[in-house]
């Protein structure tokens, strides 16, 4: 009740906000002053925990000396408390904040970033977060390493997955939904975490694909494409934010004072604190930035980076720096202060231990697998269905399911699995044999995932000929998609294309299901396969949901979150590109930017997504012709299921600047809406322009709305669509 009715007052005086805040400070200042040089380092150390074992003793010693402020993956309420208890019986009594990279699940795993972005509906990643947050609460984790928020325009780079894609404005929605998935309004409550948006900055950007490879990215690309979704989880009130590896401009991340202060900080009010990648600091020495551990802690520490995950340079430098007048105490102090900011607003000092809960009652609860199934199911992507091959009857006697992932548990949760468990996954094959319990459905692998031997080919293929229907799983593993996991080719791995190839050509009807981290490049298949359904990584509930899409009682609905090349030589392809000079619109002419062996068109574009009815847009309209700079126009389009059975369309509104001081990309999405339809339902969907959509960075990157001719096309892909447009006024 008076946590209520603070809240309460708090929303009705902003003087009484300001109040408490002075409070708050006074308290950390406090605090502070008592603090030894220690003490104050241990703050800013975080060490590696064993996951589900108990914390090593040298732990529990360094936690009563005061020289421990973080864990990460130290899991079980037994484990962190114990390792809690030891940090409360130290001078001070600050406890210990324990981390653990809680991405797409605890316990119950819902489909990896980007599956759940291909849904398009922010709500649904906001409470798979939400879900997320109170299963790791109930193990004794308070914050955690997501949103991973960096944009992707290279498919090599594995981590890809972990994010929302390709857009900056797709980007931005999914990472402001999910830091109120696990934040909520007040992060100290019980059932939520801390959240931590990575990795700052541009690691997404690596050059060739190749994780925590260089990136050289421009001050307005930055700004215009990798920094909006960070922004965006600043403004939603993330707690932390993590450095990333990279090199950027000369500078690695972790080191990087104009990264991490200047727009961090600065311009954006950023008031948490920056924990570094996994011994990033220590790497700046590798980065040739720093020639040992001190000249690291000096490079990161008074650029911004607040807390040093696993490696100890400031613990094992800072005094000397100190001493010797190469580092500012107050620079220290700054550090701790925002460290003990957030740990007090956690709630740690009031709530340290972890609540000893049974498992059973906080893990997996049905609705928690419901809610995974729903994000499951609205992240499948149809990319092709000609015939249409899908949905596949019920009334199926013999049904062959052919490929490495079929029954493949682990691979269902992804790379990023948390503390997920293998054994709890639904498989295709899982999925498909409770979907037809009267039909013989049998399984061929056909070969290992990297098909490294065609050995098994020859039964699969006699199986097809006397099945039904058959179904190909196909694509990747887990471990071939996340961290680490870059790859020089993004075709199917191994032999799995040829293995398809023989199975198609058994003329049966078939499906093929992608399960896969990554686009992948698909063209042969494309040729060959009449029906593609991309499912991702799709979490603990997954095979239920593919096996009711193949059968019709899901109607996949989801859009592409990043472009699927045709072929690896047009990486980076993304859709949001600029026009250049001799952009190639007359396929006879030589001399233009274009390939002479292949399309510049992907084969599937940024936002595509078939269903198994139709839509159609139509009456694009606009409120206004002519606005001022600061105005706003109202766009608004109907979209009609003209098919036979309900289902999804998003419709996707993107503008473009036709004549600019600064080029400008040929669209830019700036609005979307998934809308579920009855055959022959119509609904209007509107949109609204403002400065903030409309807007970009000048000459000089000074934010404005440039007069002139404003283009706006509805669609339901990033290619084609209606179009309109407007004029922004000079005054």
């Amino acid at each position: 009740m008076r946590k209520l009715l603070a809240l309460a007052l708090l929303l009705l005086s902003p003087t009484l906000s300001w109040s408490l805040d002075q409070a708050l400070e006074a308290k950390i200042g406090a605090l502070l002053g008592r603090m030894t040089l220690e003490e104050k380092l241990g703050q800013l150390q975080q060490l590696g925990g064993p996951g589900t074992q108990p914390a090593p003793p040298n732990y529990s010693e360094a936690a009563r000396k005061g020289r421990l402020g973080s864990v990460l993956t130290l899991l079980g309420s037994k484990n962190i408390n114990e390792l809690q208890k030891a940090a409360l019986e130290s001078r001070l009594k600050i406890p210990i904040l324990f981390g653990f990279d809680v991405i797409h699940g605890y316990r119950t795993i819902f489909p990896m970033p980007l599956a759940e972005a291909a849904s398009w509906e922010p709500s649904l990643a906001e409470k798979a977060a939400q879900i997320a947050a109170a299963e790791a609460y109930a193990a004794g984790v308070r914050w955690t390493f997501a949103p991973m928020v960096d944009i992707a325009r290279d498919p090599r780079w594995g981590r890809i997955m972990e994010g929302s894609g390709e857009d900056p404005y797709l980007g931005s929605v999914f990472a402001a939904a999910r830091v109120r998935g696990f934040q909520g309004t007040d992060y100290s409550e019980p059932g939520r975490l801390a959240a931590c948006a990575k990795h700052w900055a541009a690691y997404g950007a690596a050059e060739a694909g190749r994780d925590y490879n260089t990136a050289d990215v421009s001050e307005r690309t930055l700004r215009e494409v990798y920094f909006p979704p960070f922004k965006a989880a600043v403004d939603a009130g993330v707690a932390t934010f993590m450095s990333a590896f990279n090199d950027l401009d000369g500078l690695p991340a972790s080191a990087n004072p104009w990264t991490l202060t200047q727009v961090l900080r600065k311009e954006w009010g950023f008031e948490g604190f920056v924990v570094s990648d996994y011994e990033s600091i220590k790497e700046l020495i590798k980065h040739g930035v720093a020639a040992d551990a001190a000249g690291a802690a000096l490079a990161a520490l008074p650029a911004g980076v607040d807390m040093e995950m696993v490696s100890d340079t400031f613990m094992a430098s800072v005094p000397t720096l100190v001493q010797q007048g190469e580092l500012s105490m107050e620079t220290v102090n700054e550090a701790v202060r925002r460290v003990l900011r957030i740990k007090m607003r956690l709630g740690l000092f009031e709530r340290p231990f972890a609540e000893d809960l049974p498992e059973a009652e906080t893990m997996k609860k049905p609705e928690y697998l419901a809610a995974a199934k729903e994000a499951a199911d609205k992240s499948l992507v149809l990319l092709k269905n000609d015939g249409p091959t899908l949905p596949f009857t019920k009334d199926l006697k013999t049904l062959v399911v052919v490929g490495p992932l079929a029954a493949d548990t682990t691979s269902m949760l992804g790379w990023w699995a948390g503390d997920g468990k293998p054994e709890d996954a639904i498989t295709l094959l899982d999925g498909l044999r409770r979907k037809l319990p009267t039909a013989s459905v049998k399984q061929f692998q056909g070969c290992d995932i990297d098909c490294l031997s065609d050995g098994g080919f020859a039964e699969a293929v006699e199986a097809a000929k006397s099945a039904d229907a058959v179904v190909l799983a196909l694509g990747e593993s887990y471990t071939m998609s996340g961290e680490a996991a870059s790859r020089s080719s993004i075709d199917l791995p191994g032999h799995q294309l040829e293995l398809a190839l023989a199975v198609l050509a058994a003329g049966k009807p078939t499906a093929v299901v992608l399960f896969n981290g990554r686009p992948m490049t698909l063209s042969k298949l494309h040729e060959k396969a009449p029906a593609i359904l991309e499912a991702w990584f799709p979490g603990t509930m997954g095979g239920h949901s593919v096996a009711d899409a193949l059968f019709g009682d899901v109607n996949p609905g989801g859009k592409l979150p990043s472009t699927f090349p045709r072929n690896l030589g047009q990486v980076p392809l993304y859709y949001n590109h600029k026009n250049t000079g001799r952009p190639a619109l007359n396929p006879t002419d030589r001399y233009l930017s274009k390939y002479i062996d292949s399309p510049n068109a992907p084969l599937y574009p940024f936002g595509w997504g078939l269903s198994y009815t139709t839509f159609a847009l139509k009456d694009l309209s606009l409120d206004q012709k002519t606005i001022p700079p600061s105005g706003s126009i109202q766009a608004s389009v109907t979209v009609e299921n003209t098919g036979p059975v309900a289902g999804d369309e998003v419709v996707q509104l993107y503008i473009r600047d036709a004549v600019s001081s600064v080029s400008r990309p040929v669209r830019e999405l700036k609005g979307f809406q998934r809308v579920t339809l009855k055959p022959g339902e119509q609904r209007r969907v509107g949109f609204a322009l403002g400065p903030k959509e409309l807007g970009a960075y000048d000459q000089e990157m000074r934010w404005k709305v440039e007069p002139g001719t404003f283009q706006v096309f509805a669609g339901t892909s990033s290619a084609g669509g209606l179009e309109a447009s407007f004029d922004v006024l000079s005054k």
